[in-house]
Formats: C-alpha cells, sequence, structure tokens
C-alpha cells in the first residue's frame, strides 16, 4: 500500500499530495464515508507518519498482517510508516502496535 505508493514518489512519477488524494481523499468520497478522508476541524484524525529516507525490507518478522504473509514479502522499501493515528489514537508506533482498544464501525453510505 502506502510504502509501494511512497517507492513511486522517489521515482518522480507521483507527488505526495496526489498521494493523500488517492489514498485518503478519494476512499473517502467514493465510499461516502463521513468525517474522515481530510485533515480538517471536526474530522475523524485518521493519520498516518512516515519517514520518507528510512529502507527497510518486508520479512516475515515485520509482517503485521493477521494472515502472516505479504505480497510485498522480500521488496526494499525507501520509507516507513512510524505513527499512525486512529481516531485521535495511537495506534502503531515505531513498530509496536498499540492496545487502543475497538475503533468506531465505518458506515457506508454507498
Amino acid at each position: 500500500g502506502l510504502p509501494a505508493m511512497l517507492d513511486f514518489y522517489h521515482q518522480g512519477k507521483i507527488t505526495l499530495p496526489q498521494i493523500a488524494e488517492k489514498m485518503s481523499h478519494n476512499p473517502a468520497i467514493l465510499f461516502k464515508i463521513e468525517d474522515r478522508g481530510y485533515i480538517r476541524e471536526g474530522y475523524y484524525a485518521d493519520l498516518v507518519l512516515v519517514d520518507l529516507d528510512n529502507p527497510w525490507t518486508v520479512n516475515k518478522e515485520n509482517i503485521l498482517a493477521q494472515c502472516g504473509w505479504s505480497p510485498f514479502e522480500g521488496h526494499n522499501f525507501k520509507s516507513r510508516i512510524t505513527h499512525t493515528l486512529v481516531n485521535g489514537k495511537w495506534a502503531y508506533v515505531n513498530g509496536i502496535i498499540q492496545e487502543i482498544g475497538s475503533g468506531d464501525r465505518l458506515l457506508f453510505n454507498r
């Protein structure tokens, strides 16, 4: 997902604002998800912080998906996600998933 898009940024194929549009704004618009997808007053604080110059390789030890595998296993990425906020709560900090309880269920109007 996002690390792959950031590789396209490093290759000069896409800008950071275009990544935000494609991975945040457009999905919120497409699925009619209210109060998400933008950094705006009154919206849910769902944010991802990245280090654009922090290379890493996907391997079994750092795959966080519940299925335990990734199609990117063995791939080297130039950028790393360092922090994730979900509803304004730290959900991921420097490689560690935080216990924040369950998030709010998303309601789709589509």
